[in-house]
């Protein structure tokens, strides 16, 4: 990282500074880590305690924060730290050196199309009639289908599987071991104990500025298209099967499943673990907390959901403290059973 000064880093994210304008940082620290020369933050208040210890020379914080003894480091203060602290980290990415160029070991078709300022890691596979943007960083081990089309400033991580006829917008982000355009799960009974396999002959479409965490699948429709809209944020081991589609801004967290033709609203939030069941629609703003299972439709926009199934999140509190009761109650109910049938 190079060197910034605490006067430098608020003129860029129009804030003010509070100590020493002139400190100078070269690193990233979490504040309880905090040493000298390195930039933190505060925006969790749980943390809040660390601020008066931290040796970091430079901390952001939020304007609302109020000092209750005296601070070691300067301190930032911004509309919002957190938010702050992304675009420092993104802008440090952008600056470190990116690969470049088609490593020898790579295999491009001759009727593959490639974009400006590529880069193609070792042992990665490009299909036939393959088009890859502008400024794309496939990293080794990938296989990039026939026909797959794929945007500018993509970065696709080593050992990611792009089925043909796949689609990817600009600005996409895809994580190591993903498969993209895999076989929707298809098969219809046969008579007896056998199942009938249904050809998978969509594909997946997966719009701008998408971002897959690691070893994510997302399965080609049966017909017609998988759809990953704007936007859309998986996190690690996500599955998404066949013919679904994501709404814009929609976020996943972790080992959640979306099961064939469920639609997603748009600005929807899934804890970890979320389970969604076939056919079913869920309305745009629907957040649902981990571990719940949704096997109905939820038309309701801005929904807070919990539970298996799910329900609203403060009927599931309210109820919850009877489940926690419940061998109580039941002790209860049978005393007074006992009572009533004795007199």
């Amino acid at each position: 990282m190079m060197e910034f000064t605490a006067k430098q880093i608020a003129e860029l994210l129009n804030g003010t500074t509070e100590g020493d304008e002139n400190a100078i940082v070269n690193s990233f620290s979490k504040i309880e880590e905090g040493t000298p020369g390195s930039l933190s933050f505060l925006a969790n208040p749980k943390y809040t305690h660390y601020i008066y210890e931290t040796e970091a020379s430079v901390v952001l914080v939020n304007d609302s924060f109020e000092a209750q003894k005296e601070i070691k480091a300067t301190l930032v203060r911004v509309e919002d730290a957190y938010k702050s602290i992304a675009i420092l980290l993104n802008l440090y990415n952008k600056m470190t050196e990116k690969p470049s160029g088609i490593e020898k070991q790579s295999f491009v078709h001759k009727k593959a199309f490639l974009g400006k300022n590529i880069y193609v890691g070792a042992f990665s596979y490009i299909g036939k009639d393959a088009k890859i943007g502008n400024d794309v960083q496939i990293y080794p081990g990938c296989y990039i289908g026939n026909n797959v089309k794929i945007g500018n400033n993509c970065i696709i991580y080593p050992g990611v599987k792009i089925y043909y006829n796949t689609v990817i917008g600009n600005n996409c982000t895809i994580h190591a071991g993903t498969i993209i355009g895999a076989d929707g799960f298809g098969f219809a009974p046969n008579g007896g104990e056998t199942f009938l396999k249904i050809a998978q002959i969509g594909n997946v479409v997966i719009e701008d500025d998408v971002e897959l965490g690691a070893l994510v699948t997302i399965d080609r429709a049966t017909m017609g298209s998988t759809f990953i809209r704007k936007g859309v944020k998986l996190d690690n081991h996500n599955h998404i099967a066949h013919n679904v589609d994501i709404g814009q801004n929609t976020v996943i967290a972790a080992q959640s499943g979306v099961a064939g033709t469920a639609k997603i609203g748009e600005n929807c939030m899934f804890g970890g673990q979320v389970g969604i069941s076939p056919h079913v629609t869920i309305a745009n703003g629907v957040k649902i907390s981990a571990q719940s299972g949704i096997s109905n439709n939820v038309l309701k926009e801005n929904s807070i959901l919990m539970g298996a199934p799910a329900y609203d999140l403060r009927a599931y509190h309210k109820s919850y403290v009877h489940f926690k009761n419940l061998d109580d109650i039941v002790k209860r109910l049978e005393q007074l059973e006992k009572k009533l049938s004795s007199e």
